[in-house]
C-alpha cells in the first residue's frame, strides 16, 4: 500500500499512453484535487462521479508544451479554484499561485506549492499533505521516475540555464521532503517533455534519491549528459503553449460531417490530409490513393501532429464510428479540433471505383534476403540519436518528421522502409505511396536487422541471437 493510501486519501491516475501523460486525481472522500487534467476532461469528470467526490480545486504544474490543458474547463464546469503560477501570462481568471502557499482543501487535505523550475522557468510542484505531514508531490515535468523533464521547449538559448535549474529543483525536492512520500509526475510515460524514458509505473522520493541522476551525479555532468542526449520533439508543441496560456474551451467531440467517395477525391487532390486509421497492414493490403496511414493502435496523435502543415483540413477514415470517435479524442488533446470530414467502413467504399492501391510488408529478414538479388533503397526514419547509435549499412537516413519535405531526396528505386518497431515506417510507406513511390515496409523490431544478417554500424553491429 503506498503512503497516501495509508493516509486515507487516494490519489487516482488518468492515463494518456497515446501521448505518454498521466493526470491525477486526489481525494479524502468526499472533495478532490485535479493535477494537469487532459483536454478531454470528461474522464475526470466520470472518475470523481465514480467516486462520490466534489473536484474543488484544480491545479496547473506549468503551461503544457506537449498538449492542450482542460483545467480551465474542468475548473469551469466544476466551479472549483484554478491554480496556474502567479508569473505566467495568462488571457483567463486563475487563483495566482506562488512558491510557499498553502491552500487548505478540507480539514483532511492540504497542498503546498513549490517552485520547481527547469522545465519551464515558471513550473510548480504540489506537495499533497494530510494531517500535518507530506505524503505526496505531484512533480509535474520536474522530477519524473529515473529522469527529469527536458530543459530545451523554451528553445536552444535557454537550455543550459533551465538544465540547472531542473537539477536544483531535483535536490530541493528531494531535500524537504521526507523519504516516503509518494511521486507522481505528468510526463516521462512516452512523452517528449522527459529528457529519457521513465522504468516503472510508481516511485518515492526515497527511490529517486538512490537512482534518479539529477540525484546521483555531479551537477555539471548531469547537465551535459542531459544537454547531449535530447532529440527533436513534435513540431506541434510550438502551438501548446500559447493556446494554453489562452485558455483553451473544453472539447467539441460531436461526430464531423461524413464524406462520400467523391468528396474524399476532391480533398486528396486539393493536397488536404485524408488520413486512415486502420491497422497499418490492413492498410497495406489495400488503400485509397492518396490518403496516408497513421494507425491508430500506437503514437497516433504525436506523429501525425508532429507532421501535418498546422491548419490543413484532416479527414478522418475508419472501420467504424467508434474508431473516428477516437481519433478525434486524441487529436483534441493537441488541439486538432474538428476534423473536416469523416468516412466509415471499408476503403473499397471510399475509392468510388476507383482501383485500391497496395504495397508489401515484410521483416529485417526478408530485407537480408532480397538485397543480395536485386538492388534496393534502405531508407531509416528514426530519428538522429537512434541513427547516431546504430544503423545499417548504406541505408539512406531522413527521420520520419523530415519526410514530407524530403521526398524528392530518396533516391531512385524500390524503397525498403523501416524505424525502430513498424509504426514510423508504415506511416512513411504511405507518404512514399502517396508520391507513386514502390514502397516495402518492413515491420519488425529494429533489434532483429543484426540477427538476420544485415551489416549494421553501430553498438549492434556484432549482435548475435539470444
Amino acid at each position: 500500500m503506498s503512503n497516501t493510501a495509508e493516509a486515507g486519501v487516494e490519489v487516482v491516475a488518468v492515463d494518456t499512453p497515446a501521448l505518454g501523460d498521466r493526470s491525477y486525481l486526489a481525494h479524502d472522500g468526499q472533495v478532490a484535487v485535479v493535477v494537469d487534467p487532459q483536454r478531454d476532461i470528461d474522464r475526470v469528470l466520470d472518475l470523481a462521479a465514480a467516486r462520490g467526490v466534489r473536484i474543488t480545486h484544480v491545479f496547473e504544474t506549468h503551461l503544457h508544451n506537449d498538449y492542450v490543458t482542460g483545467g480551465l474547463a474542468l475548473a469551469r464546469a466544476t466551479g472549483a479554484a484554478y491554480h496556474v503560477n502567479a508569473a505566467d501570462q495568462v488571457a483567463f481568471d486563475r487563483v495566482p499561485a506562488s512558491d510557499g502557499d498553502l491552500i487548505e482543501v478540507s480539514p483532511v487535505l492540504r497542498v503546498r506549492v513549490m517552485a520547481t523550475p527547469g522545465h519551464t522557468f515558471t513550473h510548480l510542484s504540489y506537495v499533497l499533505e494530510a494531517g500535518g505531514h507530506a505524503h505526496a508531490v505531484f512533480t509535474g515535468g520536474s522530477l519524473l521516475y529515473g529522469s527529469t523533464g527536458r530543459p530545451d521547449l523554451l528553445g536552444q538559448a535557454h537550455a543550459g540555464d533551465l538544465a540547472r535549474a531542473q537539477f536544483a529543483s531535483a535536490h530541493r525536492l528531494a531535500a524537504e521532503l521526507p523519504e516516503s512520500a509518494d511521486v507522481y509526475p505528468t510526463h516521462g510515460f512516452g512523452s517528449f517533455c522527459s529528457a529519457t524514458q521513465s522504468e516503472g509505473s510508481s516511485s518515492t522520493i526515497g527511490r529517486e534519491r538512490r537512482v534518479n541522476p539529477a540525484l546521483i551525479q555531479p551537477e555539471d555532468r548531469y547537465v551535459s549528459e542531459l544537454l547531449a542526449g535530447l532529440d527533436a520533439f513534435p513540431a506541434y508543441y510550438a502551438h501548446m503553449g500559447p493556446a494554453n496560456a489562452a485558455g483553451p474551451p473544453g472539447p467539441d467531440l460531436s461526430a464531423p460531417h461524413r464524406a462520400d467517395a467523391a468528396e474524399l477525391r476532391r480533398r486528396i487532390e486539393a493536397g488536404e490530409w485524408v488520413v486512415d486509421l486502420r491497422a497499418r497492414r490492413a492498410f497495406a493490403a489495400g488503400h485509397v490513393a492518396g490518403t496516408l496511414s497513421f494507425d491508430l493502435d500506437g503514437s497516433f496523435a504525436t506523429y501525425l501532429g508532429w507532421l501535418i502543415p498546422w491548419g490543413t483540413p484532416l479527414t478522418l477514415l475508419g472501420r467504424t464510428s467508434e474508431q473516428v470517435a477516437e481519433a478525434q479524442r486524441e487529436l483534441v488533446r493537441i488541439g486538432i479540433d474538428r476534423p473536416a470530414a469523416a468516412a466509415v467502413g471499408q476503403p473499397g467504399e471510399w475509392a468510388g471505383g476507383r482501383a485500391l492501391r497496395s504495397y508489401h510488408v515484410a521483416d529485417f529478414a526478408d530485407l537480408e534476403a532480397v538485397r543480395h538479388h536485386r538492388r534496393v533503397v534502405i531508407l531509416d526514419v528514426r530519428r538522429d540519436q537512434e541513427w547516431t547509435e546504430s544503423h545499417i549499412t548504406g541505408a539512406v537516413h531522413i527521420p520520419i518528421h523530415q519526410l514530407p519535405s524530403r521526398l524528392t531526396q530518396v533516391p531512385a528505386g524500390e524503397v525498403w522502409v523501416h524505424c525502430e518497431a513498424g509504426y514510423r515506417a508504415s506511416v512513411a510507406a504511405s507518404f512514399l505511396d502517396a508520391a507513386g513511390r514502390t514502397v516495402v515496409a518492413v515491420d519488425d523490431e529494429y533489434p532483429r536487422a543484426a540477427r538476420a544478417g544485415l551489416p549494421v554500424d553501430g553498438h549492434l553491429a556484432h549482435a548475435t541471437a539470444d
